[in-house]
């Protein structure tokens, strides 16, 4: 098979890790920048141009998009697929993963418990949404955030507030969170594959600092996930429609607590945490998924 990687860059450890996995099954593997190619329509059938050559040949492919180029990145998914080739991860599906208020309307509709959360249209008359929430500690989330940037932890209602008026007067969205502080400043993320959980690890976040992300200076560390996390990762993974996706958890009182499904987990510190390859079990499930559309379909005599 040829199997692209649609990423930015070659020399990210996912990417390479992909690649090196790719090549290890005996398949070509390929990186594609999804941003350097071309979509084209016609009454011949939907095309795509890479670098000004007709892209042809390809088996798979696995995103490996950006939250700053999504709706890009997914247009070009989206093409692949109405190409009829395969993708590890369906466009629709990472459309809704990166749209963080309509991901947490999926859960909440699917019964994915989750820490309190409202949204609302804010202005500086209104002071009923915390309410919502409950009294402060409160975090406040930017939709747009990734990595731990913007949010923020506010200690008070009051600090709640000027936070969520200087948002508004940048004329930008956020939703209120509950704060789950017995969380103390870790989370867990499940790394799910073709509805399996093929690893987990719990991060923890820097001394004083309630975000776990490992972008932010956390660590992380290999963990057993109890029967309950197990199944809260794997529904929430299911009600987004991903076959891949890490699913990050906070462990409280009330049992684990989704925070998000990113639909483009990192490879790297799930990997050598748990000491998984992480990448092979991906281009596993191609294979599984690629030969299974290939199959004919058995003929029914009339």
């Amino acid at each position: 098979m040829k199997i692209a990687v649609l990423s930015r860059n070659e020399k990210l450890y996912s990417t390479r890790r992909l690649i090196e996995a790719i090549r290890a099954r005996g398949h070509e593997g390929v990186v594609v920048d999804h941003l350097k190619c071309d979509i084209v329509m016609d009454d011949e059938g939907p095309s795509i141009v890479y670098k000004g050559e007709m892209v042809t040949g390809i088996d798979a492919v696995i995103p490996r998009i950006g939250a700053s180029v999504t709706f890009y990145g997914t247009a070009v998914v989206r093409q692949f697929e109405m190409m009829k080739v395969f993708s590890a991860i369906d466009s629709l599906a990472i459309t809704r993963s990166r749209d963080k208020l309509r991901s947490l309307q999926i859960l909440s509709r699917s019964g994915v418990r989750m820490p309190k959360t409202a949204f609302t249209n804010f202005s500086k008359q209104d002071k009923t949404v915390l309410q919502h929430i409950g009294d402060a500690p409160v975090v406040i989330k930017l939709l747009e955030g990734t990595q731990g940037l913007g949010v923020v932890l506010a200690e008070t209602n009051k600090a709640a507030k000027s936070v969520m008026q200087a948002f508004d007067s940048l004329r930008t969205r956020v939703i209120l969170q509950e704060f789950i502080e017995e969380a103390g400043g870790s989370d867990i993320r499940a790394f799910i594959v073709d509805g399996q959980i093929v690893g987990a690890m719990k991060r923890q976040g820097k001394e004083g600092e309630f975000r776990s992300n490992l972008h932010r200076g956390g660590n992380a560390q290999v963990i057993q996930l109890s029967r309950a996390e197990k199944a809260t990762a794997l529904k929430a993974a299911k009600s987004m429609g991903l076959a891949i996706a890490g699913v990050d958890m906070l462990q409280s009182k009330r049992g684990p607590m989704v925070l998000e499904v990113n639909s483009s987990p990192g490879l790297e510190g799930i990997e050598k945490s748990t000491g998984v390859d992480i990448a092979g079990k991906i281009v596993e499930y191609i294979e599984r998924s690629v030969a299974k559309q290939r199959r004919p379909k058995d003929n029914v005599k009339a």
